[in-house]
């Protein structure tokens, strides 16, 4: 899958309303992506590892679960 624009150097990409994060490298559906950045939730981690993205208690998202929205923290 192609980067966003906004997120062409990072390869994992954080929901701010789910507090799940994407592995751009490996994630195949382009819509999912595609309404994070239009809503404006997204969010990068330096370093951009899956370590730090739960680190700041993301989880990683899986194919077939639905996210539960919530309101964003920041």
């Amino acid at each position: 899958m192609e980067r966003p624009g906004r997120f062409e150097h990072s390869r994992f990409l954080g929901d701010k309303r789910t507090q799940l994060v994407y592995d751009l490298d490996e994630w195949t559906d382009a819509d999912v992506i595609a309404n994070i950045v239009d809503a404006g939730v997204g969010l990068c981690f330096g370093p951009d590892t899956l370590a730090e993205a739960r680190n700041r208690g993301y989880k990683k998202a899986t194919h077939g679960r639905t996210p539960r929205h919530r309101k964003p923290h920041a």
